[in-house]
C-alpha cells in the first residue's frame, strides 16, 4: 500500500462532502498540480471495487481546482463525462494529471486519465465556467396566470440561473 507523503503527496484540506469522501492528495506538477486518493472500504460499491461515483467525485474535484488554476478565480463544474475502463481495487492510489485543452474567457476545457500505478481506470473530460465577477440582474420578467392569481418571475445569473416567484393577489 502507497504512503502518499512519501512520495511528496500533500492531504487537501477540503470540509464538507468531499471531507466525507476523502482525503483527496495533490503535489505540485509543473503548471497544474496531480491528484490522488486511496482506494478505502468506504470506498467500494457491491462488486467490492470503488464505485463509479467515487471516481466521478475525485475527477470533478480535480478538474475543478486545475480549471480554477487556469482561469485565475472561481470555477463551477457545467459539463462533466467519464469512461470507465477497468477497475479500481480497495488499495490502489487512484491518480490523476488533468489537462487544459483550451481556456477562454468564461470556459475551461479539460480531460484526464484517471491511473492506479500503470492501469487505465477511467478516461473523463470536462467543462469549467468561471464564476461572474458580480451577479447580472437580467431584465427578463415573465408574466402568467396560475389558479386565479398572477405570477411574476424574475431571473437573476450568477454561476447559474435562480427564478424567484412572487405571487400577486388579483
Amino acid at each position: 500500500m502507497i504512503d502518499p507523503s512519501a512520495d511528496g503527496w500533500e492531504a487537501m484540506d477540503d470540509p464538507g462532502f468531499i471531507g466525507l469522501v476523502g482525503p483527496m492528495f495533490r503535489r505540485a506538477c509543473g503548471e497544474h498540480d496531480e491528484y490522488g486518493f486511496r482506494a478505502d472500504p468506504k470506498h467500494a460499491n457491491m462488486r467490492h471495487v470503488v464505485q463509479g461515483g467515487m471516481l466521478m467525485t475525485f475527477a470533478d474535484r480535480a478538474f475543478g481546482r486545475t480549471a480554477w488554476q487556469a482561469a485565475g478565480r472561481g470555477v463551477a463544474t457545467v459539463q462533466s463525462d467519464m469512461q470507465f475502463v477497468s477497475a479500481a481495487r480497495m488499495g490502489d492510489f487512484v491518480e490523476t494529471r488533468p489537462e487544459v485543452v483550451r481556456r477562454t474567457a468564461a470556459l475551461v476545457f479539460m480531460r484526464g486519465t484517471l491511473l492506479a500505478g500503470m492501469r487505465v481506470v477511467a478516461t473523463a473530460h470536462g467543462v469549467g465556467k468561471s464564476w461572474a465577477e458580480r451577479l447580472r440582474v437580467r431584465p427578463m420578467i415573465v408574466t402568467g396566470r396560475l389558479t386565479g392569481c398572477s405570477v411574476q418571475a424574475a431571473a437573476v445569473e450568477a454561476n447559474f440561473s435562480t427564478c424567484v416567484l412572487r405571487r400577486v393577489v388579483n
